[in-house]
């Protein structure tokens, strides 16, 4: 048999990269000024992001390492704690991926919509453009569509050009604006600071999603004891230095104060550098990305769903396909529709952005803290040449720590989505047991 070949230093973190930098950069960095006090804290945040990530990424590496499973983190969440959390943190993050697919398609219809109307619309206009966009593609995979490598590849050359344009405009300081007096943190309390910092670096944390994937490539990585810390902390250092360059840019072209308040960032960099037709280009080419990204998402998530139901854990009407177009009817349709539900109920990206991370707060701490778990039943396999971080238990707690800090900051400033989301955890809990309870006597 054929050996296969693994992934060296520069796939790693070519992975790490293509996995992080989404679509969130070209809309988070006004959340993150919104939330600040000072341009230090709305810095601070996005370096303190990066960090959280890299610690996050190495623990799922570690993750992956010692349990390398097909099926993701519900056979992790079953070995490391109980199928019912499992089961229960599975339909989380799923509710969270559509509060995602949902927030980056508000993030798109608030470029698209300069276009289309002369004065500012209303949240609940943005709403209905991004419903408008998640149903049009709910239809096209119904009728089983497929978007192509091809296309991926021209929706990241897209993604990457708007980020060269966005950091090019630091070479022309004539673009810049007076960044404005920022207030002195000395002006404020301890809590106040922390309030502003926790709140920025809710918005950074979305941005800097995706490098939990690294759970995936544990055992195909050759020599994973020197090539997973050094992929992740250079694919984590690049986009560290990215968003940093990005968000310098916005913040000399836009200034700290306008920031705040600027809607469609990326496409006012375009115009001050092109005029209103880079303006234009800037925002179409946005939301031709942001229906790319939809599409992905809901040709994925819905496996997801199959995969569940055929593991017993989701009711077997999941796994019903039309086997003539191959389209899992019942998943595809239940996701988009827990997609446009989250726009019902948030209507407007910070809200969105509270309900998906404070979620994602649940999922990510949960999962990271499976290792402290694995380490002692898989005690068999140190000194294996799996990977193992060398700061344990400091990155893990850590990555924990902070996505608790994350969440705790959510319920203060947004308690009504911490407390939904904390019931559908619960929900989906004792809804585990009722469905165990009613096959047992089904039997």
């Amino acid at each position: 048999m054929r050996k296969q070949a693994k992934l060296n230093l520069f796939d790693l973190t070519m992975i790490v990269i293509g996995l992080v930098i989404g679509l969130g950069i070209f809309r988070t960095s006004k959340d993150a000024a919104a939330a600040s006090l000072n341009p230090s804290i709305f810095f601070g945040a996005w370096i303190v992001g990066g960090i959280v990530a890299f610690c996050g990424a190495l623990t799922y590496a570690e993750i992956g390492s010692r349990y390398p499973v097909t099926g993701g983190y519900y056979k992790i969440f079953s070995y490391a704690y109980h199928p019912s959390v499992a089961f229960a943190i599975n339909c989380v993050i799923l509710i969270s991926n559509a509060a995602s697919l949902s927030g980056v398609a508000l993030i798109g219809s608030e470029y698209i919509s300069q276009l289309i109307f002369s004065t500012g619309p209303s949240s609940f206009t943005r709403s209905l453009i991004a419903m408008s966009a998640i149903v049009a593609f709910y239809g096209v995979n119904m009728m089983g569509l497929r978007i192509s490598t091809r296309v991926l590849n021209i929706l990241m050359m897209v993604k990457v050009g708007l980020l060269v344009m966005i950091i090019s405009a630091l070479f022309f300081p004539g673009l810049y604006q007076n960044a404005g007096a920022a207030h002195s943190i000395n002006n404020h309390s301890f809590w106040q600071i922390l309030l502003s910092f926790g709140i920025a670096l809710k918005a950074a944390s979305f941005t800097y999603g995706g490098y939990q994937q690294t759970i995936n490539f544990g055992e195909e990585i050759e020599t994973p004891q020197k090539n997973i810390p050094r992929g992740v902390f250079m694919g984590i250092l690049i986009i560290i230095v990215l968003y940093l360059a990005v968000s310098f840019s916005y913040y000399k072209i836009i200034g700290f104060e306008e920031l705040k308040e600027a809607n469609g960032i990326a496409s006012i960099v375009a115009e001050k550098m092109f005029g209103n037709a880079g303006k234009a280009i800037v925002s179409v080419l946005l939301f031709i990305a942001v229906l790319a990204y939809v599409n992905v998402i809901l040709l994925s998530n819905p496996r997801v769903m199959y995969a569940m139901s055929d593991d017993g854990i989701l009711p077997a009407s999941f796994k019903k396909k039309d086997e003539k177009k191959d389209v899992l009817t019942v998943s595809l349709t239940v996701f988009a529709a827990i997609c446009v539900i989250v726009l019902f109920f948030a209507d407007t990206f910070d809200q969105v952005l509270s309900f998906s991370i404070f979620l994602d707060s649940i999922g990510m701490a949960t999962s990271a803290a499976t290792i402290f778990v694995l380490r002692k039943k898989t005690k068999h396999l140190d000194g294996t040449g799996i990977y193992t971080i060398k700061l344990y238990p400091l990155m893990p707690l850590l990555f924990v720590l902070a996505y608790i800090f994350v969440g705790t900051i959510i319920a203060i400033t947004f308690p009504k989505y911490a407390l939904i989301g904390t019931s559908v955890f619960a929900v989906f809990l004792v809804l585990y047991f009722i469905i165990k309870k009613i096959r047992k006597r089904a039997e």
